[in-house]
C-alpha cells in the first residue's frame, strides 16, 4: 500500500523512536497499483449517492463531497468502500455505516514506486472527470523511514529524480496537491537520517518542489513532522528553507499521527512566523481523540487502540492559515506489525471500525 519510513540515530532496529514521537507514514505500493487498476470503473461510479439511513439499509458508492466543503476528490473504489460493499453481502448492514464514515471522505493516494506515470495519471484523470482536485502523497526519498515499518525508498538520487518525472508527466496540467515526502525532513531533524545523506536530501527535495510547482495546476506542501516529535518548532525552519519552503505553498503537520487539532494549530503558527507566514495543513484522519495515554510505550504512534477519526477533510477551516483539515494517512490502514496489527499500509478491518466507531 505505502512505502516506508526510517530511523537511525537515537532509535531501535526495530521501529519506534525511543521517545515515541515519530508517527509511521507507510508508502501506498500495492494498494496504488490495484486502485488504479480499477479506475475505468471509477470515472463512471463517482456519481451515486451514499446511502444507510439507520433503517438497515447498506450504503452505496460513495459520491462526491460538496466542493464549497472540500475540492479533494472521493475515490468510490477505496479499499474503505470495497469494505463497506463486503460487509453489506455479508448482511452486517452496521459496520457497512461504521466503514462508509471513511469510505464517503477524500483521503490522499500515495503514489507507488513501480508507475509513478500511471498511478499519478490514473488518479488526477478520475479526479479531473469528477470535477474535483487529486490530493497524492510522494514517498519514496531514498533511506526512507531510517530502517523501520515503512523502510526503503528510491535507490539512489537518480533513481528517485526518474520516478518523480514520472510523477509529473501524470500529473499534467490537472489540479492536484501534493504532499512532498513525509518524515524525510523530520527524520533530518531529529538525527535519524545519517548526516551523510542531509546534502542529497535537500537538494532531491528541492528540485522535487520546483519541478511540481513549475506545473500549472500543482500545489506543494512539505513535512513539518507534528508537535510532540520535533517539540522545538525552530528546529524545523533551516530544514524546510533548505528543501525549498519558499517555493512551496505550505508545510503539512501530523501525518499519520494523533496529536490534537489544536496543539498542531498552536505549533503551526509559531513554525509559520519562521517561514515567512507559510500556511499549513493538518492531518486530522485520526486524531480525534488525540494521542493514546502511555507515553512510556515507545511505539505509542503505532495502531494505538481507542483513536477515532478526527474532523473531516475541508478546507473551510475559519482560519487563513490553516490551508486545510486533510486526510493524509488513510484511516484504517496499519501502522505496521505492532499491537496485533498487519503490515504497514494494509487495510486492516478492525482498526477501520474502531476510527470510526469512536468517531465524535
Amino acid at each position: 500500500m505505502y512505502g516506508n519510513l526510517r530511523r537511525m540515530a537515537g532509535v531501535g532496529p526495530t521501529g519506534g523512536s525511543r521517545d515515541g514521537r515519530r508517527r509511521s507514514a507507510h508508502a501506498g505500493v500495492a494498494s496504488a497499483r490495484a486502485a488504479v487498476g480499477a479506475l475505468t470503473l471509477l470515472l463512471v461510479a463517482g456519481c451515486s449517492s451514499p446511502g444507510g439511513d439507520g433503517d438497515g439499509s447498506v450504503p452505496g458508492k460513495p459520491g462526491q463531497r460538496p466542493k464549497a466543503v472540500t475540492p479533494f476528490w472521493v475515490n468510490p473504489d477505496s479499499k474503505a468502500a470495497r469494505q463497506v460493499s463486503a460487509y453489506g453481502k455479508d448482511g452486517k448492514s452496521g459496520d457497512a455505516r461504521l466503514v462508509n464514515k471513511i469510505a464517503t471522505q477524500p483521503v490522499a493516494e500515495w503514489i507507488g514506486i513501480d508507475d509513478p506515470q500511471g498511478e499519478a495519471r490514473g488518479f488526477t484523470e478520475a479526479a479531473a472527470k469528477a470535477d474535483r482536485e487529486a490530493l497524492l502523497v510522494l514517498y519514496n526519498i531514498p533511506h526512507r523511514d531510517c530502517g523501520s515499518y515503512s523502510k526503503g525508498g528510491a535507490a539512489d538520487g537518480n533513481a528517485y529524480r526518474s520516478w518523480l518525472d514520472g510523477v509529473l508527466k501524470g500529473i499534467g496540467d490537472r489540479a492536484t496537491t501534493v504532499i512532498l515526502e513525509p518524515d524525510a525532513l523530520p527524520h533530518i531533524a531529529d538525527k535519524c537520517t545519517p548526516q551523510q545523506f542531509h546534502e542529497e536530501r535537500y537538494a532531491l527535495l528541492t528540485e522535487a518542489v520546483g519541478k511540481l510547482k513549475a506545473l500549472p495546476h500543482t500545489k506543494v506542501y512539505l513535512d513539518a513532522g507534528n508537535p510532540h516529535w520535533i517539540k522545538d518548532a525552530g528546529r524545523m525552519v533551516e530544514p524546510l528553507k533548505r528543501a525549498g519552503i519558499d517555493r512551496a505553498d505550505g508545510f503539512a503537520l501530523n501525518i499519520s499521527n494523533y496529536q490534537t487539532t489544536a496543539e498542531n494549530t498552536k505549533y503551526g503558527k509559531k513554525l509559520s512566523a519562521m517561514v515567512g507566514g507559510k500556511p499549513f495543513v493538518i492531518d486530522t484522519s485520526r486524531n480525534g481523540n488525540g494521542p493514546a495515554p502511555g507515553g512510556d510505550d515507545p511505539e505509542n504512534w503505532c495502531n494505538p487502540p481507542g483513536r477515532a477519526l478526527g474532523t473531516p477533510p475541508t478546507t473551510k477551516t475559519g482560519d487563513p492559515q490553516i490551508a486545510a483539515y486533510l486526510w493524509i494517512k488513510r484511516p484504517g490502514e496499519s501502522d505496521g506489525t505492532c499491537k496485533g496489527g498487519p503490515k504497514a499500509g494494509t487495510w486492516w478491518p478492525k482498526y477501520a471500525l474502531g476510527l470510526a466507531d469512536s468517531a465524535k
